[in-house]
């Protein structure tokens, strides 16, 4: 067994009761609220019965746990703020389905598919509510309430930069043009805010020194940006039946990811293609051939590979420690080579 597979095993266990304590209540009135956000978790089913369905990798929560431990913490103690980071991020996940329509997640119906808009809004604020409150127990278990305090800083600005990113993303969607630097602007508040906010606050209330800390900050931002420029090329070239999901679905939607966002800047018929009305059919295979004519795979793949790198030098430049430092590197290694 591995180092992540060791660690891993034993963080997803203790993060999950801990995140699960935090989504049970005494009124009975309230459970069937209780069981929405349990659903969305992956706890329960459409009828709110318990089950164990998909919940994604809890990555973030994984990353702020790994970090603390590399820095000679008990990672025990900063599951609270682990599971601040994972109610933080799947907040903006029921906000984000709301805002795209999207009817499906991990499979499974939306949380505004099944009980309507304004329930799933109202569980989206819940779990923001709940990840400020998961991160003032660390007060609780001894840390100092400047910690506390910085910690929860960093979690306020990340969500909000996340906002600012679904902003910039939305509005993306009625606009023909959008360039470059428009776009990793967007996806480095949309998508690398957050992951830099856990490993920031693993770091933070690791006790790790301030340059420490500002190298796993830029480890997290430079993760989440290659790890974005990774999905977006798999949505266009990747293998169905490795990554579960249609590789048609970003160019049929007229999704602007990286590759498409670079090729619409430097092909005149892919713009056309794409000025197109919605209820038009796009020709999918003549898109993927302009943008392989105009390298839009080769460019955002020398993207991925620029943020990988840069990753993988800070936190080396953070010198994570012992058996969490194995496995935070191994995590990273996962992160940056995925096929999925």
């Amino acid at each position: 067994m591995t180092p992540l597979e060791s660690l891993g095993e034993k963080y997803i266990q203790a993060l999950e009761t801990e995140m699960y304590a935090l989504l049970s209540g005494g009124d009975s009135a309230l459970e069937p609220y209780f069981g929405m956000l349990r659903y969305h978790m992956g706890w329960a089913d459409e009828s709110l019965a318990p089950t164990h369905a998909v919940t994604g990798k809890r990555v973030r929560p994984l990353l702020c746990l790994l970090v603390a431990q590399a820095t000679g913490c008990d990672w025990q103690q900063v599951l609270p703020a682990a599971a601040a980071v994972e109610f933080s991020h799947n907040f903006s996940l029921i906000h984000d389905d709301i805002q795209d329509s999207s009817p499906l997640r991990r499979g499974r119906p939306t949380l505004w598919k099944l009980w309507g808009v304004a329930q799933a809004l109202n569980a989206g604020d819940a779990l923001f509510t709940l990840a400020h409150i998961a991160l003032k127990k660390l007060m609780a278990l001894g840390f100092s309430a400047e910690v506390t305090l910085a910690a929860m800083g960093v979690l306020d600005q990340a969500c909000l930069m996340l906002t600012q990113g679904q902003y910039l993303d939305l509005s993306f969607e009625s606009r023909d043009r959008v360039s470059v630097d428009e776009y990793l602007a967007m996806i480095a508040a949309k998508t690398a805010a957050l992951a830099a906010a856990s490993t920031e606050i693993g770091a933070l209330v690791g006790g790790a020194p301030a340059e420490c800390v500002r190298h796993y900050r830029a480890f997290g931002r430079n993760l989440g940006l290659a790890f974005q420029i990774q999905d977006d090329i798999l949505g266009i070239w990747g293998d169905e039946s490795t990554t579960g999901k249609s590789a048609a679905t970003d160019i049929q939607t007229r999704k602007k990811t990286l590759p498409v966002v670079y090729g619409l800047s430097h092909s005149e018929e892919l713009r056309a293609l794409y000025a197109a009305g919605t209820q038009t059919a796009i020709n999918m295979g003549r898109v993927i051939e302009l943008l392989d004519a105009v390298g839009a795979r080769a460019y955002a793949q020398e993207q991925a590979r620029a943020y990988s790198d840069e990753a993988m030098a800070h936190l080396e430049a953070a010198r994570p420690q012992g058996e969490a430092g194995l496995a935070l590197r191994e995590l990273t290694g996962q992160l940056l080579g995925r096929v999925r």
